[in-house]
């Protein structure tokens, strides 16, 4: 039986965006204070993916087929993250440089400036003292997987042996997901908090302030996500729009929290459920969340051309094609966590040495309202590349892939 909408999870989780949205812009004070329930539920979700990740690799990977796929499908999905991720840089290039949001502003940064944004880089993690009972381990996840992969090796190649050592981590894992599917019940009350925290700390109207610039940047995630990756779907026999609405929930969560952290073991699972390989699903999702981050990768050109056009650095063709070639490194690696996207910017300023760091103390007001588009973007960019690897390996199942997308389509008519 079809659950009503009132009691699916995207519609509380829609809810209490709006509440959050309410009690920040009419209580500021409160909601600068429920920043905790943001946080603690991405803290928590965070503490299940280290020990998701490593059971996902170990029994993909040390099944029979999974040992002769891995390197095939790491090789791929790094050509993918690659050609994907220069695509985003370009087209921030491109339309930051046709609608010019920054022209005409003639701003000179000052000292204070300058010392808000190296406030901001500076400034700890949290500011919340129980959040440092829980630790955060998003910048130990490549190493997890690492390790994952090499386990998975040994395992593969003792064999027979280590059989019940593979069916333990399975059982292992399939716990980890009952836990983590109580811990999206909660995902309503993180999205309250943050909402009402980024609401509270910088108020509507910081969003009328530079509303050109975000709503430049909206739009180019939108023609990236329809546009670019739409096509690429196309060609591999799904519909992006189907792909969007089959991960509706997901979506929400991150639209809420600002995290696309914050449902990586759900798109794993939405992933295998789509016909993907458990061992190319475990292992592009994860890697794809520090190297294909294609919503970062558009924030870092379009942020950086609008400081320039702003402060009135000039930039020849000859500048923005070795900005571009800088942002192809400094985009990688990126956690893909609230705040990560502006330190990317300023790295990749710094790096550059022609545009003015405290320029950006300009787009520091509204960093965390344009969060929301960078981890959307990156979600379903990870989805499709994780889906077009698969495709690429020959671990897709295409009829269930239909099957899914279609039943997700006839679910909506009627």
């Amino acid at each position: 039986m079809k659950p009503r909408f009132y009691t699916t999870l995207y519609f509380r989780v829609l809810v209490a965006i709006a509440l959050g949205i309410a009690v920040g812009a009419a209580f500021p004070d409160v909601g600068v204070k429920l920043e905790i329930l943001g946080t603690l539920f991405i803290r928590l979700v965070k503490l299940t993916i280290g020990p998701l990740i490593f059971c996902t690799i170990v029994t993909g990977i040390a099944g029979v087929s999974g040992m002769k796929q891995v390197g095939k499908a790491g090789g791929l999905a790094i050509l993918y993250f690659e050609l994907a991720s220069t695509v985003a840089l370009a087209i921030g290039l491109v339309v930051v440089n046709i609608v010019r949001p920054g022209a005409g502003m003639n701003i000179t940064p000052t000292e204070a400036d300058a010392q808000r944004v190296a406030g901001f880089l500076g400034k700890k993690a949290s500011s919340i003292p129980v959040l440092d009972w829980i630790p955060d381990l998003s910048s130990r996840l490549v190493w997890v997987l690492g390790i994952a992969i090499v386990v998975a090796i040994l395992l593969y190649i003792i064999g027979a042996p280590a059989k019940p050592v593979v069916r333990a981590v399975d059982r292992v894992g399939h716990f980890v997901f009952r836990v983590i599917a109580l811990l999206m019940q909660l995902a309503p009350i993180g999205a309250f908090g943050a909402m009402a925290f980024t609401v509270g700390k910088y108020g509507i109207g910081t969003l009328a302030a530079l509303g050109e610039l975000m709503a430049c940047f909206y739009a180019t995630c939108l023609l990236f996500v329809f546009g670019v990756l739409g096509t690429v779907a196309r060609i591999h026999g799904f519909s992006i729009f189907r792909f969007v609405r089959y991960i509706r929930e997901e979506l929400f969560i991150v639209l809420g929290t600002s995290s696309s952290e914050a449902v990586l073991p759900r798109m794993i699972v939405k992933l295998e459920k789509l016909g993907a390989s458990k061992s190319v699903a475990g292992l592009v999702v994860p890697a794809g969340y520090s190297f294909n981050l294609d919503g970062t990768a558009i924030y870092v050109t379009m942020a950086a051309l609008f400081v320039a056009q702003a402060t009135n650095t000039p930039l020849d063709l000859t500048h923005q094609l070795e900005l571009l070639g800088l942002a192809m490194l400094t985009s990688k690696g990126a956690a893909a966590v609230t705040g990560s996207g502006f330190v990317t910017v300023a790295a990749t300023v710094e790096a550059f040495g022609t545009i003015p760091i405290p320029g950006l103390a300009l787009i520091l007001g509204i960093d965390r309202f344009m969060s929301e588009a960078r981890a959307l973007t990156n979600v379903v960019g990870n989805g499709v590349a994780t889906l077009v690897v698969a495709r690429w390996c020959g671990e897709l199942d295409s009829e269930r892939l239909a099957r899914e997308l279609g039943a997700q389509k006839q679910q909506e008519s009627r």
